[in-house]
């Protein structure tokens, strides 16, 4: 039995000397966070989803001011969201068709200079996520936008005015190419004098090689247009359809994942119209609750991935589940 422990006692000794010392110096912070990427397939098609960053509103009772103040914060603390700071996510998509490298929305980018960080520095972000995702902004063939909002467009160009994308044409509706560049409409909201000035900057680099959207017709083969006005008058979602898989990119149809769907007939602040964009959200929420097709919302939380569902008068967010063996 002396014999026993005294083995013991010898093998315990030997595995803690083989054991590092420990560290002494306490490991600094990093305080960055990793490039933010999500890669998928549809069919034969190559989806990636890319972030521009989050954007944060702050007090979320000015972005709904037709809305209870009570219920907006029963809501969020409800589903375990902040009460006092309302943040979106911006979830811009690439795909890749095998034919065309397709870019929709380009995020907020820098060509508007301090404007181009009126809702902090967390914005800006999708150059530099498209490169870790090895996507190189040369290669995208055609960026085509939901709508021509500010963290939707102004990524087209650099400070300097020059493409982010040099060989892409640019799709979009031509109701919002009209409006969003006319100076006569800088009127309203405050925010109207940098949205059309931001506009005006990125679309006219590329005003040679436009495309114009219209509504129930394909952009490219694949990618078929809808209008859901309101928002802004041009906004569009877009099915993008490979065989029998079909995947909605929603845009800014709701922006938020718990307020805009619990009560889809909400106004929001930065809507041109707002009734008539609560109109356009509940019906077109309403068909792809029916249809089951597998959404990508714009500002949902990251990556803005999956499904919407009817829930009483309003409707259920359901997020997809993300890992690293989706392809």
């Amino acid at each position: 039995m002396l014999q026993l422990n005294r083995r013991a006692l010898l093998g315990a000794a030997a595995a803690s000397a083989a054991l590092p010392l420990a560290a002494h110096a306490a490991a600094p912070f990093r305080n960055e966070l990793p490039p933010a990427w999500h890669r998928f397939k549809l069919g034969s098609y190559e989806l990636t989803i890319i972030s521009d960053g989050s954007l944060p509103l702050g007090k979320p009772e000015p972005a709904f001011p037709a809305s209870p103040p009570e219920e907006i914060r029963n809501l969020l603390t409800s589903n375990f969201l902040d009460p006092a700071s309302a943040t979106l996510e911006q979830n811009a998509l690439v795909l890749n068709t095998g034919r065309q490298l397709i870019l929709f929305d380009t995020g907020m980018g820098e060509s508007m200079g301090a404007a181009s960080q009126m809702f902090g520095p967390t914005t800006g972000r999708l150059l530099r996520n498209m490169k870790a995702a090895g996507i190189d902004p040369a290669q995208i063939d055609m960026v085509i936008l939901t709508h021509a909002h500010c963290d939707h467009c102004w990524a087209l160009v650099d400070a300097q005015g020059n493409r982010n994308f040099p060989n892409a044409q640019v799709a979009l509706s031509e109701t919002d190419l009209k409006f969003w560049t006319d100076d006569a409409n800088k009127k309203g909201p405050e925010f109207m004098v940098p949205f059309i000035d931001g506009a005006k900057k990125n679309l006219s680099a590329y005003r040679d090689r436009m495309v114009m959207v219209q509504d129930g017709k394909e952009v490219v083969p694949g990618v078929t247009a809808f209008a859901t006005p309101g928002h802004t008058m041009g906004h569009m979602v877009y099915f993008i359809a490979d065989g029998n898989n079909t995947i909605v990119n929603t845009g800014d149809l709701a922006h938020h994942q718990v307020l805009l769907l619990k009560k889809p007939l909400w106004e929001f602040s930065f809507d041109t119209d707002p009734k008539l964009s609560a109109q356009s959200r509940f019906k077109m929420l309403t068909r792809l609750a029916a249809d089951k097709h597998p959404v990508i919302s714009y500002h949902f939380p990251w990556p803005g991935l999956g499904h919407v569902g009817k829930a009483g008068e309003g409707f259920e967010w359901y997020p997809a589940p993300v890992n690293v063996t989706t392809m």
